[in-house]
């Protein structure tokens, strides 16, 4: 999909709109790896092919936090604000992981603007309600409510 490109005198009407859905992206056994050598979290879950495939899914998955941490890629594929100096993350309200994403599972994120608040140094504080879900699956892998400032 095609980033929407807007201004910041646009954002506030955005406010509600479904924004769209992202395209595909593959979570691979590397990626995974990468993930616990700069977390250092090396759970056989998630690294070890071999014993996971006689784990209880079947195979290695993604770390949660893996999976929550491609929101900003995936949300940057989707709005893109053309005059925007600063973007900057500002937090979570909520984060559910409800499904585990098996390794070589491909993602994509829809998302929607659910609010635009002016902030006092100017610019905007995004609230985004966001739906990661894996390719073939109902349940999706991590539902959230994200915040970021924009100026």
């Amino acid at each position: 999909m095609t980033a929407r490109t807007v201004t910041m005198a646009e954002l506030p009407g955005l406010a509600g709109t479904e924004i769209g859905t992202s395209d595909w992206l593959e979570v691979d056994q590397a990626r995974i790896d990468r993930f616990a050598d700069a977390t250092d979290d090396h759970q056989w879950i998630h690294v070890d092919p071999e014993r996971a495939a006689s784990g209880p899914f079947g195979t290695t998955i993604a770390h949660g936090f893996l999976t929550l941490s491609l929101f900003i890629p995936l949300w940057s594929g989707l709005l893109e604000v053309t005059d925007a100096t600063t973007l900057v993350n500002y937090g979570l309200d909520r984060v559910r992981f409800t499904s585990p994403v098996p390794a070589g599972s491909r993602v994509r994120l829809t998302a929607t603007l659910t609010g635009v608040e002016p902030v006092a140094r100017g610019g905007y504080q995004l609230a985004v309600s966001g739906v990661i879900g894996i390719e073939g699956q109902e349940r999706p892998a991590v539902v959230l409510e994200f915040l970021s400032r924009v100026s």
